[in-house]
């Protein structure tokens, strides 16, 4: 005889497994928290200990587990895998989610199908490595397929990304959302207002152009390729400022590296300040699902400059491909594009406009949250074989 399975809302149980805990990762979760708490959902997130996420998730409603989980595979893999396991056992979710590559390898080692399975790449884990490690990271998404009911990529893109590697799964693609009533022009435009409530930007001039990167400091973010395509820039806009808007791995290389022009803020409570304060927004991502970082500045009315990595370009206002993108770890590319932009105040302008209009038709955080709930319903209404291979205890 089949358990039975409940639909999302009243009585249902969602296992959210999650690590990283900050970033762009944190952000979906938390939004996804939300709106499901909101819709009667009983919300469990396992995660680490530290970072943003165990906080603001209780904050918003969910219970929160402590899963002990670094964020690479290692000799602690077994042990975290048995956690997970223990966690399913107690806590019965009516479906498990799984974000990022280390939750997707511990839960679906854990899990195999016995309970209905979600996992979410937020970009794969095999374009972060070549080599050995990426070609075994390959084989293990193919591998682990048949333990996945759906694999949800956040653009189009990362899903090709996926069937190129040989994932052979079901697919659904939902783009990521942003918070509209958080991420918002400024009800006051001037620059010298929006500078001065920031403390880091205390003597600059409201003149000088300002170019914000926001996100964790480390490879795949690509800032020290920003830092490269740096003097290109300065050469032909004097007096532009940069400031990066992060922590990580990466911060005393990329801090050591960048001249006087660059400004490290850290990692901070709130980056809408940061946004709204930019005459420029800029990611040059190594590689992604779909980032966060420029659908909020797009929210806030920000134009963006990206790398053309996955997701960029359905991110964008349509017709803005030429002129807001540029190839990967292309300094010079990087360069030109970012200066085109902030010699032209009008034209910035218009793009800003544009993106911000772009966003609220596409991206509400509402409509992917709605998205979601719809592949739990699909996915929770499967019958279950009443055999599957066993949890590891």
């Amino acid at each position: 005889m089949q358990p039975q399975r409940h639909r999302p809302g009243t009585g249902f149980t969602a296992l959210h497994l999650v690590q990283p805990v900050d970033g762009g990762v944190a952000t979906v979760v938390l939004d996804l928290v939300r709106a499901q708490v909101a819709a009667g959902t009983r919300v469990v997130v396992a995660c680490p200990a530290g970072g943003p996420l165990a906080a603001e998730a209780a904050r918003r409603g969910a219970e929160v587990r402590e899963w002990r989980a670094t964020r690479d595979p290692g000799p602690g893999l077994y042990e975290e895998t048995r956690q997970v396991a223990r966690l399913v056992e107690d806590v019965r979710p009516d479906l498990v989610h799984t974000h990022s590559a280390k939750a997707g390898l511990a839960g679906r080692l854990a899990v195999r199908g016995r309970v209905p399975t979600v996992f979410q790449p937020h970009a794969w884990s095999f374009e972060a490595v070549g080599g050995v490690t990426g070609h075994l990271a390959r084989r293990w998404e193919r591998w682990a397929a048949r333990w996945t009911d759906r694999v949800v990529c956040v653009s189009e893109a990362e899903r090709r990304t996926g069937e190129r590697a040989g994932v052979r799964a079901s697919w659904a693609v939902v783009h990521n959302g942003v918070d509209l009533d958080r991420f918002r022009p400024p009800r006051e435009p001037d620059p010298a207002s929006l500078r001065a409530a920031l403390p880091l930007l205390a003597g600059l001039p409201a003149t000088a152009p300002l170019v914000v990167c926001v996100g964790r400091l480390c490879r795949q973010k690509g800032q020290d390729i920003l830092l490269r395509a740096w003097p290109l820039i300065t050469r032909q806009v004097p007096g532009a400022r940069l400031v990066l808007v992060g922590d990580g791995p990466e911060s005393s290389a990329l801090r050591d590296a960048a001249p006087p022009s660059v400004l490290f803020a850290g990692a901070v409570p709130d980056t809408t300040p940061w946004y709204r304060a930019a005459d420029l927004v800029v990611l040059p991502s190594r590689w992604e699902g779909m980032a966060v970082a420029p659908l909020e500045a797009m929210a806030c009315g920000r134009p963006v400059v990206l790398s053309d990595v996955d997701g960029a370009r359905e991110s964008l206002p349509p017709g803005r491909e030429a002129l807001c993108l540029a190839p990967p770890e292309d300094p010079p590319a990087l360069a030109e594009a970012v200066s085109a932009l902030l010699r032209d105040g009008p034209l910035r302008e218009a793009v800003g406009g544009q993106g911000r209009r772009h966003v609220l038709s596409s991206y509400d955080v509402r409509q992917t949250a709605r998205a979601i709930a719809d592949v739990y319903r699909d996915v929770a209404a499967v019958p279950r074989p009443e055999r599957r291979e066993p949890i590891p205890q």
